[in-house]
């Protein structure tokens, strides 16, 4: 008996793969809302802390995480290696400028220019 809907179509087939397309790579994009930032920067001034993923704050994120955990560290067959962090230099993204302080040379306190403490 031949099929009557259009499921079995080849047009239809073609939409189903072109939705299925889509939506992969909506969800795999790695820059999406919830993936990797094109430029990872820490935040500085007039900002608050931000989520970075680990491996964009040291290269061997996964040895240190597991040495912090203290993962292996009871393993006698094999004893767990230190491997020393290797950090990487992140820039800081600041909102606005520190302003520059001024300090008086030579710095003079005297003691009765304090506020009283009762």
């Amino acid at each position: 008996m031949a099929s009557t809907r259009n499921k079995n179509t080849m047009s239809n087939y073609k939409i189903e793969q072109r939705n299925f397309d889509v939506m992969n790579n909506y969800t795999f994009y790695e820059h999406s809302s919830s993936g990797k930032a094109e430029k990872t920067l820490l935040p500085g001034l007039g900002l608050n802390g931000a989520r970075i993923p680990r491996d964009e704050i040291s290269y061997n994120s996964v040895n240190t995480e597991s040495y912090l955990f203290g993962i292996n560290s009871t393993n006698l067959v094999k004893p767990h290696k230190y491997e020393k962090p290797r950090n990487r230099n992140l820039n800081t993204l600041n909102i606005h400028e520190k302003e520059r302080v001024i300090m008086p040379y030579p710095l003079v306190i005297e003691k009765n220019q304090r506020p009283l403490r009762k």
